[in-house]
């Protein structure tokens, strides 16, 4: 019986509003706009986790951060943890990944970590299959390291190397160096030709990949690229399409300076301290850079630049798609995607992500566009929904039955399905140690209310916390938390929040890395 084929596009650290579906206006995206047009795209997609390696463990594994371990980037993943790609593999499907994984941390320079030494072996892991994957091909950010694209750059195009954004300075921290024409953090003049960006080359391999395989091979393919993750440094030559000077500053940053300092002392301390320069809670925000010195010009080439890499996403995305077409296979395939994590982006004054639980880091672009010939109808879903859903609808596509250890549901089609199947809830948690400082969160999203629990911790004392009302506070300006009006609202999603925590895993993982 012929099989839906799943394509699992992902990007890194992506805004909900970046996408023209969603109401972005500052990236074209047509592919994924035409994928939405004609699928069912997610108002209220919710991360697990606000970082790389807990979120994309939880796509993989389809268990909160809590069960999987986990708990802040630089945590491996077991290699026999459960992964949906395997339970795929098993029924039949050829399995691949390209572009980011992020299971195992970054800072390797011994390659403990078969990920990060998968390239000196080829693209098929000894044993046959990682994780599930029978074929990998790694990329991430840039073209230091042991991953496939950078020895690729290196062998190929060893002059385009120097181009881009030296992710660490001398002092292996992360560089807070400043480029452009705004010196905005992380931005980097990259001369590199498009073709050999990282963008485009995932784009190549998976074609390849595709290519490579039988007309009537059942197939799960996750399509990962590293961007719009910072740094932002797309190639010079699609610079020029679009002209930041004439970029809006997002709404959700204010420009007054007494106006932003006066919201983000209303949000528990960390908010300040990070804000001042007195206090990094995640390592990839720059330890040296202090937020306080963001300009409205930095923010608005910033968000030039994200809006190319977003673009060039899109038609790499769309080039993939007519090569899927062209193989005979357009009728049989679904397509998701969606990202780990937002970006701050200058909301509230601030870049990067880190302990912050606002729409910015939380709400996330998710488009499902069902194989044509099943013939669901394109719908729009309010209800919330978890990157936690992922591999049980990866199951539901394939007809097969979601493991025991899924702790999500298949995605709904429609505000009709979610309702009737209790989609009500949503459960993000944060837990952080980095250079004595620790963070811990815990929220739930419900009701069109944001409400965050802190944790005993490095400046918190576990009676913080953070209340949101998205509708009539869409910017989450006011921290309704201490409000007595709302005070048997917050106490009733304390108790939701505190009955639907997760199973904790019995023995906690290592801290390896701290990325």
């Amino acid at each position: 019986m012929r099989r839906r084929k799943i394509l699992f596009v992902t990007t890194d650290q992506q805004r909900y509003d970046t996408l023209g579906c969603n109401g972005g206006t500052v990236a074209r995206t047509p592919v994924v706009d035409a994928l939405a047009a004609a699928g069912v795209r997610y108002e209220r997609a919710v991360p697990q986790s606000v970082v790389c390696m807990p979120s994309r463990s939880t796509m993989l594994t389809g268990q909160h951060p809590s069960t999987h371990g986990v708990w802040m980037n630089g945590v491996p993943l077991p290699e026999d943890a459960p992964s949906v790609a395997d339970v795929l593999h098993r029924a039949g499907y050829r399995t691949a990944l390209v572009g980011k994984a992020h299971f195992e941390p970054y800072l390797d320079p011994f390659l403990r970590f078969p990920e990060n030494a998968m390239s000196r072996i080829g693209t098929t892991p000894p044993e046959g299959v990682h994780r599930g994957f029978e074929h990998l091909e790694l990329a991430t950010h840039g073209p230091v390291g042991p991953l496939h694209y950078a020895r690729w750059l290196a062998e190929n195009h060893p002059e385009a190397v120097g181009g881009y954004y030296s992710v660490l300075d001398p002092a292996m921290q992360v560089n807070a160096a400043g480029g452009g024409d705004s010196g905005a953090p992380q931005v980097k003049v990259n001369p590199i030709e498009r073709g050999w960006y990282h963008t485009d080359w995932v784009a190549d391999r998976t074609i390849a990949w595709l290519e490579s395989l039988s007309a009537d091979d059942d197939w799960f393919c996750w399509m990962s690229f590293p961007d719009p993750h910072h740094p932002w440094d797309p190639p010079q030559s699609e610079v020029t399409r679009v002209d930041w000077r004439q970029v809006p500053l997002p709404a959700g940053y204010p420009e007054d300076r007494a106006e932003r300092e006066g919201i983000i002392d209303a949000k528990p301390r960390h908010w300040r301290l990070w804000y001042d320069g007195a206090l990094v809670s995640n390592y990839e925000a720059p330890a040296r850079w202090v937020p306080a010195t963001l300009t409205s010009d930095q923010v608005r080439e910033i968000n030039a630049r994200n809006a190319v890499e977003c673009e060039l996403i899109d038609e790499a995305l769309g080039r993939v798609l007519r090569r899927i077409g062209e193989l005979g296979w357009a009728d049989d395939v679904d397509v998701i995607f969606t990202t780990d994590h937002g970006e701050l982006q200058g909301d509230f004054g601030l870049l990067f992500k880190g302990p912050y639980h606002v729409d910015g880091l939380m709400r996330l672009p998710l488009v499902w566009r069902p194989a044509p010939r099943t013939g669901v109808p394109p719908a729009v879903v309010s209800r919330p929904v978890g990157l936690v859903d992922l591999a049980p609808t990866f199951c539901a596509i394939a007809g097969l039955d979601p493991a025991e250890w899924m702790q999500g549901e298949a995605l709904p089609a429609d505000d009709a399905d979610a309702d009737a199947r209790g989609f009500e809830r949503v459960l993000t948690e944060w837990d952080s140690a980095l250079f004595g400082v620790d963070v811990h969160l815990r929220t739930i999203t419900r009701d069109d209310v944001v409400c965050t629990a802190y944790r005993p911790g490095y400046v918190h004392d576990g009676t913080e916390g953070e209340l949101y009302d998205t509708c009539e506070d869409p910017l989450q300006r006011d921290n309704l938390w201490d409000d007595p009006a709302r005070r048997s609202l917050r106490d009733d999603l304390l108790g939701d929040l505190r009955d639907h925590q997760p199973p904790v895993r019995s023995t906690p993982l290592r801290l390896e890395a701290p990325v």
